[in-house]
């Protein structure tokens, strides 16, 4: 019907500006002819081919991998015969699915390509499309450089942290128009400039990284996340391009600039990947390249989220089918990355990614949702292209054995070897939370720390797990411990100085709390001082009180010093059995010796300093890290209540 509209009123048109020919036979003719040929207009539109997009968006001369594949979308975009002519670049392939919209073009770079741009041209009969693509040359700039036991990662919500520039909190072109920090559903405004502008508060405090929750534009409609709510995608964790950064944030330049500021700071970068789903607005679920593009069921069904099949020897492989072709919510479509088209796309955006924003590491999202083969194969183009980097996934697990199948492990008995390197540290931190609420017995307690690193021996390398009090996704620590601000130093005494890498919440230095009941907004509330009109600002002392101050300075001087001293980084770890709720264990090298007594009990307790002559020989006295207070005599201890002592001993 729009094309009918258009030709009649071209026709109408072109019959007033014949109307005074005299000819009468050749004026009917002439209209006859024009409307005619103004009719077959949406044929031949149709039948023409447009090339709107093409994925990665811009590539790089001399990487490791001299192969790319791009994907080249557009009406017909698949019907063009394709052409590529610039000195070093050969199109070896060109590639054609079942949707005529998609093209992908195998193409190689040789190593001794200059940068420049080249065209990609595509024809069909008389028509001829050009499209120019750039080859940039890669930058000095620290990219890659990994994360290690050296680091503290700060992991912060851009749309709840800080909101530096009102001007990009909402835009009419988006689907999500709203933005109001009254409303705990909607956007908030926090951005990569609000960010930026706290990174001095953020060093002072020990943090050596930042990890942001997903910053990839999420242009979406509100879903459904409750019987009386619609929730933005504030969270960043719903897909609908992964070659923009959403300009709510700032765009691709604002995080260009943020991870630039990093840098000149000695920070690092640490991007957020989701390569198991999208969301229902991407473009590419709108116009699926193919059938089998994402996980089809003949009805919704949703992951177990239960892992144990995978590496279950009695496992069924309904169950494991189901766990990872299974969509994680119904508005959240699920990937087949056995597609050979799917897998390319997004390992070249990971490598996309940290070469365009210079990123040093990445956390991977619902890691164990994914198909395993495809995450060998993503993680190891990573680490091909940057030695360095760390990788860590989320796998909520609640055991070693469970955690360990998805990193470099020990186990033999496990048909598949994952060679990630990391992961969060889900079973240290369930048991963190059991020693800080259970009372102390046999099996429960503070035992439970002494368990879990107890089994360190089936990871190959559990110095670099990535340990943590909270997270976005659960309960604040500091209402998980009743808001009691003894174990709340305890937990913090623990992960700062235990092995592995640290990661914190964004607030928690400040006793933010709160509980997913009802809503995970309650988790994710905005920090006080970062939005115009906040009545408070805590990320000065004075806007905090005397116990967040405490709180804030306990962090410091713990994360501080961890970062001055390789002790509590590389240092080896011993741990003593507990006894009536004490735990006690070591961090040491050849130049220093950090003894940790960790008291769980409310009442104080007498330590014999005899029992752990096996790391304190050759020490008489110690300094204690927090209070710098002097211990002058190490065989008999008497530690108050709740209270974790961190001792330098001295000679």
């Amino acid at each position: 019907m729009v094309f009918f509209s258009e030709n009649l009123a071209l026709f109408l048109s072109f019959c007033r500006s014949v109307g005074k020919q005299t000819n009468r036979h050749m004026k009917k003719r002439h209209l006859l002819l024009v409307f005619l040929g103004l009719m077959t207009l949406p044929a031949a539109i149709a039948q023409n081919a447009q090339v709107k997009r093409v994925d990665p968006t811009n590539w790089w001369v001399g990487m490791k991998n001299p192969n790319l594949q791009l994907l080249i979308y557009g009406p017909n975009a698949g019907t063009l015969t394709y052409t590529i002519n610039y000195p070093g670049v050969k199109l070896v392939k060109v590639n054609t699915v079942e949707n005529p919209n998609y093209a992908f073009l195998d193409v190689t770079i040789a190593p001794t390509t200059k940068p420049g741009t080249f065209q990609i041209v595509g024809k069909k009969g008389a028509q001829t499309l050009t499209r120019p693509y750039e080859l940039k040359a890669r930058t000095s700039t620290p990219k890659g450089q990994g994360l290690t036991a050296a680091d503290f990662i700060y992991l912060i919500m851009p749309d709840r942290f800080a909101n530096g520039d009102p001007s990009n909190d909402k835009f009419p072109d988006m689907l999500d128009t709203q933005a109001d920090t009254k409303n705990p559903y909607l956007r908030h405004g926090g951005d990569f400039k609000g960010i930026v502008d706290h990174l001095d508060y953020l060093k002072d405090m020990g943090v050596t990284a930042l990890w942001l929750t997903p910053v990839i534009l999420n242009d979406e409609t509100l879903k459904k996340e409750g019987p009386d709510r619609n929730q933005a995608g504030y969270h960043g964790y719903h897909f609908t391009d992964h070659y923009q950064i959403d300009k709510r944030f700032g765009g691709n330049a604002g995080y260009s600039g943020l991870a630039d500021a990093l840098h000149k700071r000695g920070m690092k970068l640490v991007q957020d990947a989701v390569y198991n789903h999208v969301s229902d607005d991407h473009w590419f679920f709108k116009d699926k390249p193919t059938p089998d593009w994402f996980n089809n069921w003949p009805t919704y069904t949703g992951s177990t989220h239960k892992e144990q099949p995978l590496y279950d020897p009695y496992g069924a492989e309904a169950d494991r089918k189901t766990l990872l072709d299974g969509w994680f919510t119904p508005f959240l479509p699920d990937l087949n990355q056995r597609n050979p088209y799917v897998a390319n796309y997004l390992i070249q955006h990971a490598i996309w990614s940290t070469e365009m924003f210079t990123l040093d590491g990445w956390r991977i999202d619902t890691y164990k949702y994914n198909d395993l083969t495809f995450l060998n194969r993503c993680n190891q183009a990573l680490m091909n292209e940057y030695p360095n980097i760390l990788l860590f996934g989320e796998s909520v697990v609640n055991n070693p054995v469970g955690q360990a199948f998805f990193v470099k492990n020990t186990i033999g008995g496990f048909d598949f070897k994952s060679n990630q390197p990391s992961a969060l540290d889900f079973a240290l931190y369930n048991a963190t939370n059991d020693a800080l609420n259970q009372n102390y017995d046999w099996d429960t307690g503070v035992n439970r720390l002494h368990q879990v690193l107890a089994q360190d021996v089936v990871y190959a390398d559990p110095m670099k797990l990535v340990t943590f009090l909270e997270n976005h996704d659960s309960d604040r620590y500091f209402s998980v411990i009743g808001e009691d601000i003894n174990k709340y130093k305890l937990g913090v005494a623990f992960l700062l100085t235990t092995r592995g890498i640290p990661h914190w919440y964004y607030g928690t230095e400040i006793l933010m709390k709160g509980t997913k009941n009802p809503t995970d907004a309650e988790v994710r509330k905005d920090f006080p001082g970062g939005f115009p009109g906040d009545r408070e600002n805590k990320f000065e002392a004075a806007g905090r009180n005397d116990r967040e101050n405490d709180a804030f300075q306990y962090v410091r001087k713990l994360a501080t010093y961890r970062r001055s001293n390789p002790v509590l980084q590389t240092g080896k770890l011993m741990q003593f059995l507990p006894q009536n709720g004490v735990y006690t264990y070591f961090r040491y090298n050849n130049d220093k010796t950090v003894m940790v007594i960790m008291n769980t009990d409310k009442k104080e307790a007498t330590i014999d300093g005899a029992r752990f002559a096996e790391r304190t020989k050759g020490f008489s006295s110690a300094r204690n890290v927090v209070t710098d207070e002097t211990v002058s005599d190490l065989k008999t201890m008497k530690v108050p209540g709740q209270t974790a002592w961190v001792l330098e001993l001295r000679k």
